[in-house]
Protein backbone atom coordinates (compact mmCIF):
# COMPACT_ATOMS: atom_id res chain seq x y z
CA UNK A 1 0.00 0.00 0.00
CA UNK A 2 1.66 2.79 -0.69
CA UNK A 3 2.34 5.90 1.86
CA UNK A 4 0.14 8.31 2.44
CA UNK A 5 2.41 11.09 1.33
CA UNK A 6 2.51 9.74 -1.60
CA UNK A 7 -1.25 9.33 -1.97
CA UNK A 8 -3.31 11.71 -3.96
CA UNK A 9 -6.91 12.43 -2.68
CA UNK A 10 -9.53 13.89 -4.65
CA UNK A 11 -13.06 14.45 -3.26
CA UNK A 12 -16.06 14.04 -5.86
CA UNK A 13 -19.30 15.03 -5.38
CA UNK A 14 -22.16 12.30 -4.12
CA UNK A 15 -24.77 11.41 -6.88
CA UNK A 16 -28.49 10.71 -5.17
CA UNK A 17 -28.44 7.01 -6.26
CA UNK A 18 -25.46 6.63 -4.02
CA UNK A 19 -26.59 7.74 -1.32
CA UNK A 20 -27.79 4.38 0.31
CA UNK A 21 -24.25 3.12 -0.14
CA UNK A 22 -22.30 6.18 1.65
CA UNK A 23 -25.06 5.49 4.45
CA UNK A 24 -23.95 2.17 4.90
CA UNK A 25 -20.69 3.23 4.92
CA UNK A 26 -20.78 5.90 7.41
CA UNK A 27 -22.34 3.39 9.70
CA UNK A 28 -19.92 0.74 9.34
CA UNK A 29 -17.43 3.08 10.47
CA UNK A 30 -18.79 5.06 12.94
CA UNK A 31 -20.17 1.58 14.58
CA UNK A 32 -16.82 -0.12 16.15
CA UNK A 33 -16.15 3.32 18.26
CA UNK A 34 -19.95 3.03 19.64
CA UNK A 35 -19.60 -0.78 19.99
CA UNK A 36 -16.24 -0.22 22.17
CA UNK A 37 -18.28 2.52 24.28
CA UNK A 38 -21.43 0.16 25.07
CA UNK A 39 -19.57 -3.09 24.95
CA UNK A 40 -21.94 -4.86 22.84
CA UNK A 41 -22.94 -5.05 19.22
CA UNK A 42 -25.50 -2.24 18.24
CA UNK A 43 -29.14 -2.76 17.65
CA UNK A 44 -29.76 -0.20 15.51
CA UNK A 45 -27.23 1.58 13.31
CA UNK A 46 -25.51 4.88 14.03
CA UNK A 47 -26.33 7.47 12.56
CA UNK A 48 -29.67 6.17 11.93
CA UNK A 49 -30.92 6.61 8.59
CA UNK A 50 -33.60 9.23 9.30
CA UNK A 51 -30.51 11.46 10.96
CA UNK A 52 -28.24 10.73 7.84
CA UNK A 53 -30.86 11.32 5.39
CA UNK A 54 -31.59 14.71 6.96
CA UNK A 55 -28.47 16.02 6.88
CA UNK A 56 -28.10 14.83 3.27
CA UNK A 57 -30.98 17.02 2.73
CA UNK A 58 -30.07 19.79 4.14
CA UNK A 59 -30.05 22.60 1.71
CA UNK A 60 -26.46 23.78 2.61
CA UNK A 61 -24.66 20.23 2.40
CA UNK A 62 -21.86 18.91 0.28
CA UNK A 63 -21.88 15.35 0.38
CA UNK A 64 -18.73 14.32 -0.87
CA UNK A 65 -16.49 10.68 -1.68
CA UNK A 66 -13.17 11.04 -0.25
CA UNK A 67 -10.96 9.31 -2.99
CA UNK A 68 -7.38 8.47 -2.82
CA UNK A 69 -5.62 7.53 -5.78
CA UNK A 70 -8.96 6.74 -7.45
CA UNK A 71 -10.34 4.49 -5.10
CA UNK A 72 -13.21 5.98 -2.77
CA UNK A 73 -12.10 5.75 0.69
CA UNK A 74 -14.67 7.63 2.93
CA UNK A 75 -16.32 10.64 3.07
CA UNK A 76 -18.00 13.79 4.26
CA UNK A 77 -21.22 16.00 4.79
CA UNK A 78 -20.41 19.59 5.15
CA UNK A 79 -22.47 22.56 5.61
CA UNK A 80 -21.48 25.99 3.47
CA UNK A 81 -22.72 28.89 4.30
CA UNK A 82 -21.05 31.62 1.38
CA UNK A 83 -22.69 34.27 3.41
CA UNK A 84 -20.94 34.07 6.83
CA UNK A 85 -18.06 31.73 5.67
CA UNK A 86 -18.84 29.87 9.12
CA UNK A 87 -18.89 25.86 7.35
CA UNK A 88 -19.31 22.74 9.09
CA UNK A 89 -18.18 19.23 9.29
CA UNK A 90 -21.21 17.63 9.75
CA UNK A 91 -19.97 14.35 9.40
CA UNK A 92 -16.71 12.73 7.87
CA UNK A 93 -15.42 9.40 7.80
CA UNK A 94 -12.78 6.51 6.17
CA UNK A 95 -13.79 3.42 5.35
CA UNK A 96 -13.16 0.41 8.18
CA UNK A 97 -9.65 -0.87 7.16
CA UNK A 98 -8.26 2.06 5.92
CA UNK A 99 -8.11 4.39 8.93
CA UNK A 100 -4.83 5.05 10.59
CA UNK A 101 -2.96 5.48 7.58
CA UNK A 102 -2.67 9.45 7.04
CA UNK A 103 -5.69 9.38 5.01
CA UNK A 104 -8.19 11.45 7.14
CA UNK A 105 -5.47 14.59 7.27
CA UNK A 106 -4.84 14.12 3.45
CA UNK A 107 -8.52 14.08 3.43
CA UNK A 108 -9.40 17.11 5.69
CA UNK A 109 -6.54 19.23 3.92
CA UNK A 110 -8.37 18.61 0.36
CA UNK A 111 -11.91 19.61 2.49
CA UNK A 112 -10.04 23.13 3.43
CA UNK A 113 -8.73 23.35 0.04
CA UNK A 114 -11.76 23.08 -1.87
CA UNK A 115 -13.57 25.82 0.54
CA UNK A 116 -10.53 28.51 0.81
CA UNK A 117 -13.31 31.54 1.42
CA UNK A 118 -13.54 29.79 5.11
CA UNK A 119 -13.57 32.06 7.66
CA UNK A 120 -14.65 29.15 10.54
CA UNK A 121 -14.73 25.52 10.54
CA UNK A 122 -16.89 23.71 13.07
CA UNK A 123 -17.57 20.42 13.80
CA UNK A 124 -18.66 18.17 17.33
CA UNK A 125 -18.06 14.70 18.58
CA UNK A 126 -18.76 12.43 21.41
CA UNK A 127 -16.35 12.80 24.48
CA UNK A 128 -15.31 8.94 23.44
CA UNK A 129 -14.28 9.42 20.66
CA UNK A 130 -10.86 9.72 22.05
CA UNK A 131 -9.04 9.18 18.29
CA UNK A 132 -10.85 12.33 17.35
CA UNK A 133 -10.28 14.49 19.50
CA UNK A 134 -6.91 13.80 18.76
CA UNK A 135 -7.42 13.54 14.95
CA UNK A 136 -9.10 17.39 15.61
CA UNK A 137 -7.16 19.29 17.92
CA UNK A 138 -3.69 17.30 16.93
CA UNK A 139 -3.71 16.53 13.69
CA UNK A 140 -6.32 19.61 12.11
CA UNK A 141 -5.59 21.98 14.33
CA UNK A 142 -8.87 22.37 16.07
CA UNK A 143 -9.61 23.92 19.08
CA UNK A 144 -12.11 22.08 21.33
CA UNK A 145 -14.09 25.86 22.24
CA UNK A 146 -17.29 23.99 23.93
CA UNK A 147 -18.16 21.04 26.08
CA UNK A 148 -21.95 19.93 26.05
CA UNK A 149 -22.91 17.62 29.10
CA UNK A 150 -26.07 17.07 31.23
CA UNK A 151 -26.05 20.44 32.78
CA UNK A 152 -24.96 22.12 29.72
CA UNK A 153 -26.72 20.14 27.06
CA UNK A 154 -26.18 20.48 22.91
CA UNK A 155 -28.67 22.80 21.44
CA UNK A 156 -29.50 20.72 18.89
CA UNK A 157 -33.52 21.38 18.41
CA UNK A 158 -35.82 18.26 18.30
CA UNK A 159 -36.97 16.35 15.46
CA UNK A 160 -40.57 16.77 14.60
CA UNK A 161 -41.41 13.81 17.04
CA UNK A 162 -40.02 16.19 19.36
CA UNK A 163 -37.01 13.69 20.10
CA UNK A 164 -33.60 14.84 20.38
CA UNK A 165 -32.15 12.66 17.19
CA UNK A 166 -28.99 11.62 19.84
CA UNK A 167 -30.69 11.37 23.26
CA UNK A 168 -30.37 7.79 25.09
CA UNK A 169 -29.01 5.63 22.47
CA UNK A 170 -26.00 4.97 24.79
CA UNK A 171 -24.03 5.87 27.73
CA UNK A 172 -21.87 9.13 27.35
CA UNK A 173 -23.63 10.44 23.68
CA UNK A 174 -24.88 13.45 25.60
CA UNK A 175 -21.16 14.39 26.56
CA UNK A 176 -18.95 16.31 23.86
CA UNK A 177 -17.13 18.81 22.45
CA UNK A 178 -17.53 21.54 19.45
CA UNK A 179 -14.74 22.58 18.10
CA UNK A 180 -13.88 25.22 15.86
CA UNK A 181 -10.50 26.02 13.07
CA UNK A 182 -9.94 29.77 12.36
CA UNK A 183 -8.78 30.07 9.43
CA UNK A 184 -6.49 32.58 7.93
CA UNK A 185 -7.73 36.06 7.42
CA UNK A 186 -8.45 37.59 3.61
CA UNK A 187 -4.62 39.21 4.71
CA UNK A 188 -3.14 36.20 4.52
CA UNK A 189 -1.51 36.40 8.42
CA UNK A 190 -3.41 33.62 11.11
CA UNK A 191 -6.08 34.75 13.36
CA UNK A 192 -5.73 34.33 17.28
Amino acid sequence: MPTAAMTVISLEPVQREELADVTRRIQAAFAPAVEKETGHPLTAPIPSDRELETSFEDPAAEVLHVVADGQRVGGAVVLIDRETRRNSLELFFIDVGREGGGLGRLAWEAIEARYPDTEVWETFTPMFELRNIHFYINVCGFRAVEFYHEGHPHPEPPDADGEHPEADRFPGEDRGFRFEKVMASSAGSPRP
